[in-house]
């Protein structure tokens, strides 16, 4: 009778054991649980706000580049129109060819503004019309347009205007129709007694007064 009494209290002492075993257990278990959830959860939080900080950011930044003006920045100008370096400088008119006294190797000639130097045909009667025509005129083309001396330059003779084949107004010296060389170089007289025809218009230093 006492062994299964001493048994009784020996199996309820045990199972107090157990119990108490389980629920100390189930504490620090729980604690645990809480303890490493709340990190985790802190974790998820501060990595959704750094994911979404500088994207806001960036958002707003843009927004306001958008609508608001960088400070200390001005707004781009218009080019403007550069000031003249030809002013009280006057130009011939459209048209207009000036005629120079020009330095050669035959001495000083006759020439136009470009150096080409310019010839009469014996041919030729002084105030009459120009009879280098058709052929002859594709190797000695007449000079055209409105006559002027240049501004440094002061000429025995008068330039004048006869029209030509073609109604083509066509430059005169003294009464006599002047032509250029086809393909002649600027200040070249290789033109000059050409088929004995064919003549510069010679001047001299003192036609030059600038």
């Amino acid at each position: 009778m006492r062994k299964s009494g001493w048994a009784a209290a020996a199996g309820l002492g045990s199972l107090v054991l157990l119990l108490a075993a389980c629920g100390g257990s189930s504490s620090p278990s729980s604690a645990a649980g809480e303890a490493s959830s709340t990190p985790a959860q802190s974790t998820a939080v501060s990595s959704s706000s750094a994911a979404t900080t500088p994207a806001s950011r960036t958002a707003s930044a843009k927004a306001k580049g958008k609508t608001t003006p960088t400070s200390g920045t001005s707004a781009p100008t218009a080019p403007q129109p550069r000031a003249s370096s030809n002013a009280g400088v006057s130009f011939p008119p459209i048209g207009t060819t000036v005629m120079i006294v020009q330095m050669s190797k035959l001495g000083y000639v006759l020439a136009e503004a470009n150096g080409q130097v310019v010839y009469t045909y014996a041919k030729d009667s002084r105030g009459g019309a120009p009879t280098c025509t058709g052929s002859c005129a594709a190797v000695w083309p007449p000079v055209t347009g409105m006559p002027k001396a240049g501004p440094a330059d002061s000429f025995p003779g008068t330039f004048g205007l006869v029209t030509g084949a073609g109604g083509v107004k066509q430059i005169t010296y003294d009464g006599y129709p002047l032509y250029t060389f086809k393909g002649a170089s600027p200040l070249a007289v290789t033109g000059e007694g050409l088929d004995g025809v064919w003549h510069v218009v010679k001047l001299s230093a003192g036609d030059i007064t600038g």
